[in-house]
């Protein structure tokens, strides 16, 4: 038998929980009152902390508001209050619910919701099925007060997912569980794929003891958050490369505010030496965002250091299988909104190439930007190769005294006119080429003698 994927609403699929946009809705059309003593409370203690005794109090309260009144009337409400959900469901839960689609098995909304509210919001997000609250209803079909079935919550969620399985020859222990809420062990626990999506801290903890995977769908597939703050772990990183822990540079960075606050965006910069990240770090701090960076995969390969990596937000490019799957993340990444940073030379150019004013790179810059329609934003880097000469295994760290100055320039949008890959790279490059100091882009190319002066130990970046 196959399985199904079955995924709690409230603080699992958006951010917070759907109470106070149904609460509005049914406001706005004069079905309830508007307002009831201590509900804007319990919705605030709801979104920081998850699911309480008295939110479910509060829910189960609900059946005697709706006593008497036509079950029609409550259409139009749900369907205002599900445009307006719809749009602060995470997109990335969305993809992973599409994503099962594909795999060949049903989605299933399972939620402590009331039915008549939460069906077209299911609808329109592309579920197969709800599970949800269903409320009694006389001959004439008005609300009697009454819950007609299990309360789906806890034990009653899981009764209402095995009641669904038998009729739908779903085997459990082949099906997937998305929750935020530790009164969701008990169907979490029958599943054989059960995951804690931004869970409340018992569930952490349950969740830590049990192996279960952590994961929090406004962030790209495999990015750790700190358990309880809820805060990306590349932003502790971040933190902890500001420019003013490495003494041993300057750092001159302008042109930070190019970068949009929101939305998706392309980072793209020139390569010229490992420092290159410390210096990229301290643009995507100033920007007050983090991003998903693609890296070679011998960085990845390394045990720990891989996995950190990629907890970070890291998305590994491996060339030799064509880095179709580097791709797919990055573009997926975008899709959700977030910033991708790539250096589209690839590696640090070797020989002459090194000093050649005219920067190459590949195209994957150009593809992302084509299928998702995202800015592109330039970053010029030079100075990086005088704290870190592609010749040294480490950076000079100890050049205290007289450290070089790093120049970072952030630059406008490039425009590109997406007809050909080949032609909107050489765009991007010439954009970056263009932020880079006159020396940088210095036509003539100096005698060898001249390059190694300019080097702390003498050596050109390539020389070992």
């Amino acid at each position: 038998m196959p399985g199904a994927a079955f995924f709690d609403l409230d603080r699992t699929l958006l951010q917070g929980g759907t109470g106070p946009h149904l609460s509005q809705a049914m406001v706005d059309l004069g079905l309830v009152p508007r307002s009831l003593p201590g509900q804007g409370l319990l919705f605030k203690a709801f979104d920081l902390v998850g699911e309480n005794l008295p939110s479910i109090f509060l829910a189960r309260q609900a059946t005697l508001v709706a006593r008497g009144k036509d079950s029609r009337s409550f259409d139009a409400a749900a369907a205002n209050a599900a445009e307006v959900i719809a749009e602060l469901v995470h997109p990335f839960a969305l993809a992973l619910i599409e994503q099962h689609k594909a795999e060949g098995r049903m989605v299933v909304m399972a939620t402590t919701t009331p039915e008549h509210l939460i069906k077209p919001l299911a609808d329109r997000l592309g579920f197969d099925h709800v599970l949800a609250t269903r409320y009694g209803t006389k001959e004439d079909g008005r609300f009697d007060g009454s819950i007609r079935g299990p309360f789906v919550w806890s034990t009653g969620k899981l009764s209402a997912v095995r009641h669904f399985a038998v009729r739908h020859d779903i085997d459990l222990r082949e099906s997937f569980a998305y929750s935020d809420s530790i009164f969701d062990v008990p169907l979490l626990e029958a599943v054989g794929s059960p995951a804690a999506v931004n869970p409340d801290p018992r569930l952490t903890m349950y969740a830590v003891a049990r192996r279960w995977p952590i994961v929090h769908f406004d962030v790209s597939p495999g990015v750790f958050k700190v358990p309880v703050l809820g805060i990306e772990l590349q932003r502790f990183i971040l933190e902890g490369l500001r420019s003013t822990f490495f003494p041993c540079a300057r750092f001159d960075i302008e042109g930070v505010e190019n970068i949009p606050r929101h939305g998706p965006v392309i980072l793209v910069g020139n390569h010229r030496s490992y420092f290159d990240v410390v210096a990229m770090a301290n643009v995507v701090r100033r920007s007050g965002r983090t991003a998903r960076v693609l890296g070679k995969k011998e960085l990845f390969d390394v045990p720990v250091l891989g996995s950190f990596i990629s907890a970070a937000g890291g998305i590994r490019v491996d060339r030799g299988e064509g880095g179709q799957v580097s791709y797919d993340m990055a573009a997926l990444a975008l899709e959700g909104g977030e910033m991708v940073g790539l250096l589209p030379e690839g590696t640090i150019p070797r020989g002459e190439a090194f000093f050649d004013p005219v920067l190459r790179g590949k195209t994957g810059a150009a593809r992302l930007a084509a299928a998702s329609r995202a800015p592109v934003i330039p970053v010029g880097m030079w100075g990086t190769e005088k704290v870190w000469p592609r010749s040294s295994k480490l950076p000079n760290l100890l050049n205290l005294s007289d450290p070089p100055t790093v120049r970072i320039r952030v630059g406008e949008p490039v425009e590109l006119l997406y007809r050909s890959a080949a032609a909107d790279t050489k765009r991007i490059m010439s954009a970056i080429s263009d932020l880079l100091p006159p020396e940088a882009r210095e036509q003539q190319v100096p005698t060898l003698e001249e390059l190694r002066a300019t080097y702390p130990d003498g050596r050109l970046p390539d020389e070992s």
